[in-house]
């Protein structure tokens, strides 16, 4: 799928005059969104799966699968001048709730003290085959 170009007021932030900044975070791959949306002091995290390295499979391991999620998470952060602590809502998909031990043992290891409000939520299938979908807002 070939992605349209942003159309912006001029300003390059994708926001048309007298209304709240935009700046789109682009994903490294080819993919019919933007990784993050920051809207004035609060970023939108779109959904992140584990995918490895090739963007094209899950792993195997459920650990390395969780911290290819979080770390996904991190990176859309960083690019936006932000970090872990920044995150104040997270919602994970999971379609095995079994393994909720698992993806905190991965999750609590990202952030330095407390913790964002979170969901965790048993789903359907997710693409890829994917044991986990994290998606998330962070303000700085």
């Amino acid at each position: 799928m070939q992605r349209k170009p942003l159309h912006s007021a001029g300003d390059g932030t994708g926001s048309a005059p007298g209304k709240t900044s935009r700046r789109y975070i682009q994903p490294n791959q080819q993919t019919p969104f933007s990784d993050g949306v920051l809207v004035g002091n609060t970023l939108y995290l779109s959904g992140r799966i584990g995918l490895d390295a090739s963007g094209k499979r899950v792993p195997e391991e459920i650990d390395e699968e969780a911290r290819n999620v979080m770390n996904g998470i991190q990176s859309v952060l960083e690019k936006a001048g932000m970090e872990m602590d920044d995150l104040v809502y997270v919602q994970v998909f999971c379609p095995n709730v079994v393994l909720w031990d698992r993806f905190n043992a991965i999750y609590c290891s990202y952030f330095k003290d407390k913790l964002p409000a979170r969901a965790f939520v048993g789903s359907g299938k997710l693409l890829f085959d994917a044991r986990f979908e994290v998606q998330a807002i962070a303000v700085r």
